[in-house]
């Protein structure tokens, strides 16, 4: 028995779904309402900007471009590095803590002893300079500190890195030292000039005192201008230099030892040498070591020179000027010349 199918020769065919059509596509979040891009621009045929606005390469790859804006560096840069460096490191708080706290309290003290006299045997402002003396040696050794710290660490090789110009670095550590290192002297000194001036000022000069005359005023011993000016920006100026002399050494011999003690050897053999020299043939050599020592140099800018006579220290600071800029250009020229 045959259906009626299978009397025509065909198979029956499942029913069919009605034809479906396709899916409403999702609306771009970065087209307007009215198809256009926002912003309301109609594209164009331009080519397609890639990532950053940058336009297309031939191969269809975008160039990049930081977001980071690249500026040419300078001695500026060097500067607030090195400003950067010598600030948050300990060495120079304790360094010119040292100082500070030396120069104003063993001026305080000096002060003191002297004012149980009525009479005045030293110029007023001249009890500075013993303290001063202390103080400088702390100068000295971070001088030394703020180039041998980072040939003793290995942090040299980071410096020179981020700034190959070594002239640059150089350069930016000597100013940033000499002006911090005067600035802060020059406080110092200034704190113990005023305390000095307000505890010794006006008394009546000893009868065997050796003071120069303009600072004898109505019978009274008095600070004059340039006894002022000597004892504060001199001393500081004075002081500051043998730091960066000291830099310059530390440049060279890259150790801290051996610079700390070759600066102290300049500043203090000279006058340990002429103590020796008692002999009539020495006298001349025994009185040039004394004249220019640069201790003399600095208890000159007190009015209180060590070789007798009646300087005022200012030509000696021009020549540790000229012996410090030749130091820097030889360290300057070493650190050229040699590798880290």
């Amino acid at each position: 028995m045959t259906t009626p199918y299978q009397q025509h020769g065909a198979a029956p065919l499942p029913p069919q779904a009605a034809p479906q059509s396709p899916a409403p596509a999702a609306p771009d979040p970065r087209q307007a309402p009215g198809g256009h891009p926002q912003g309301g621009h109609a594209q164009s045929g331009h080519p397609q900007s890639g990532h950053g606005g940058s336009p297309q390469r031939p191969g269809g790859h975008a160039g990049y471009h930081s977001p980071i804006p690249v500026r040419r560096t300078n001695f500026g840069h060097a500067l607030t590095s090195e400003w950067t460096k010598i600030r948050t490191v300990r060495s120079t708080m304790w360094t010119l803590g040292s100082m500070l706290v030396l120069v104003v309290g063993v001026g305080l003290l000096i002060a003191l002893l002297l004012s149980s006299s009525d009479e005045t045997q030293m110029p007023v402002l001249s009890g500075g300079f013993f303290s001063l003396m202390l103080g400088q040696i702390c100068v000295i050794t971070l001088g030394v500190l703020v180039i041998t710290s980072e040939y003793g660490t290995g942090m040299i090789r980071t410096t020179l890195t981020a700034c190959p110009s070594r002239g640059r670095v150089f350069g930016a550590k000597a100013v940033i030292f000499f002006l911090l290192s005067f600035v802060m002297t020059t406080v110092a000194t200034g704190l113990t000039a005023l305390i000095n001036s307000s505890m010794l000022g006006g008394r009546p000069p000893a009868e065997y005192a050796s003071l120069p005359k303009e600072s004898i005023e109505a019978g009274k011993v008095i600070a004059t201008s340039s006894e002022w000016l000597g004892a504060t920006v001199g001393a500081g100026l004075y002081v500051a230099l043998l730091g960066l002399l000291s830099l310059a050494v530390g440049a060279m011999l890259r150790h801290s030892a051996g610079a700390i003690t070759t600066m102290l050897g300049v500043v203090l053999l000279p006058l340990l040498l002429a103590l020796f020299m008692v002999t009539e043939s020495l006298q001349k050599v025994r009185e040039a070591l004394i004249e220019y020592s640069p201790l003399n140099g600095l208890a000159s800018l007190y009015r209180i020179p060590m070789d007798g006579g009646d300087g005022t220290g200012w030509d000696l600071l021009w020549i540790l000027a000229g012996a410090t800029a030749a130091a820097l250009v030889a360290a300057f020229a070493l650190m050229e010349k040699r590798d880290v």
